[in-house]
């Protein structure tokens, strides 16, 4: 699986939050069931000062690697912290070294594909935050995602 190794600055994502572990069998129904939740209660909508309007799945909050529990945040990025922070959970992406992964197809098909690859590359990962940016919403398999992976610095 291709990537390119970029570096980003901080970032403020705000949504909500549930928290995980990629061995729970519930997890599928605790991301969906946010994701569900983000767009049919109107979460998304009342976000104020959206960057770019894009979705994101964001994985913070490892107490280990990917086999311990994390917290996962479906959000978007703003330009400035909520005034009714007590509204939302607020995540701080932090800036450094990312991979940066582009994935084509189907929503959580090929999200879920590539991360199964992504846990098996010998990456120098950080285990602070990783996440989804999704470019479009097309759920009949012609999805466009990028998935960043934080890494050490070298």
């Amino acid at each position: 699986m291709n990537y390119e190794i970029i570096t980003l600055e901080e970032q403020i994502a705000v949504g909500i939050s549930a928290r995980t572990n990629n061995t729970d069998p519930e997890m599928g129904a605790i991301i969906s069931g946010l994701w569900n939740r983000f767009y049919s209660e109107g979460i998304y909508a009342s976000i104020p000062d959206k960057a770019n309007g894009k979705a994101l799945g964001i994985y913070t909050d490892y107490e280990g690697d990917e086999k311990s529990d994390y917290t996962t945040i479906v959000a978007c990025v703003t330009t400035k912290m909520p005034q009714e922070k007590d509204k939302y959970t607020i995540c701080q992406i932090p800036a450094g070294r990312y991979a940066k992964f582009v994935v084509h197809g189907d929503m959580v098909q090929a999200v879920a594909e590539a991360w199964q690859t992504i846990w098996q590359l010998d990456l120098p990962r950080t285990f602070v935050c990783d996440y989804e940016e999704y470019q479009n919403d097309n759920m009949d398999g012609d999805a466009e995602i990028h998935i960043y992976v934080g890494l050490r610095e070298e």
